[in-house]
């Protein structure tokens, strides 16, 4: 996990799990089958438009609402490499770390980057690029600890290597 890059889907403050993957999806036991119902009671067409690799960049309280691990799984199951934020709520945060979504908290890039942009991160430093525009951002860089999580692909995945 030393980069990412893709485009940018935008979206505003207190993005709720359940604006992530509606509650009535949850008896879904395949994360692929409940990935295709991601964001789609917020962007109906995110799940037809998002491809490998692409970014998600949000505004305050990210992620806020219940604490199902559901809701950065499907994320990351939907293709997305990373989410930038202002802030995320707490319990996210954790549960992004956990099942090994990258999640960087940067107000500037959260403010300047556009929906359609296309954006690069540096895992190790924390930079964020808006190559669309040239515009580059410091984001919070991952302790080495967390990058062995989101690269052994989460939590479980890490303990079990050790």
């Amino acid at each position: 996990m030393k980069a990412a890059k893709g485009t940018v889907f935008k979206y505003g403050d207190n993005v709720d799990t359940d604006v992530i993957i509606p509650a009535r999806y949850l008896a879904i036991s395949d994360a692929k089958e409940l990935a295709s119902h991601c964001m789609e009671d917020i962007d109906k067409d995110f799940v037809s438009n998002v491809k490998e690799g692409d970014i998600i960049v949000a505004d305050k309280n990210f992620g806020c609402g219940s604490s199902r691990e559901h809701a950065p799984l499907v994320i990351k199951t939907a293709g997305v490499s990373c989410v930038i934020a202002k802030s995320f709520a707490r319990i996210f945060y954790r549960n992004a770390i956990n099942i090994g979504l990258p999640i960087i908290e940067c107000v500037e890039a959260a403010e300047n980057i556009k929906a359609g942009d296309t954006v690069s991160i540096d895992f190790d430093s924390g930079v964020i690029t808006d190559e669309t525009t040239g515009k580059t951002f410091q984001g919070q860089a991952f302790p080495e600890f967390m990058q062995k999580i989101i690269d052994s692909e989460g939590l479980i995945n890490y303990i079990n290597n050790k």
